[in-house]
C-alpha cells in the first residue's frame, strides 16, 4: 500500500496574493488565516525578520499547487 507523501506547495484554494502562507497551512493542518495573521505580526515586530523578501524568496521556491 503507497503511503501519500505530504509535500509544501503553494495552495490554489486558499491565496490572496501568492498562495504562500495557505501553502503552509495546508502543509501544517492549521488554519490559513492564523499563519497569515501570525506572519504579519511577526514581519512588523521583527527587525530581524525581512517579511516581504522571506515571501517573495517562498513564492520564487515554492511550486504551485
Amino acid at each position: 500500500m503507497a503511503e501519500r507523501v505530504k509535500r509544501l506547495r503553494r495552495s490554489g484554494r486558499n491565496r490572496l496574493i501568492a498562495g504562500v502562507c495557505g501553502g503552509l497551512a495546508e502543509y501544517f493542518g492549521w488554519e490559513p488565516s492564523l499563519v497569515r495573521l501570525a506572519y504579519v505580526v511577526v514581519s512588523i515586530l521583527s527587525t530581524a525578520f525581512p517579511g516581504i523578501l522571506v515571501y517573495l524568496a517562498a513564492w520564487l521556491i515554492i511550486p504551485k499547487e
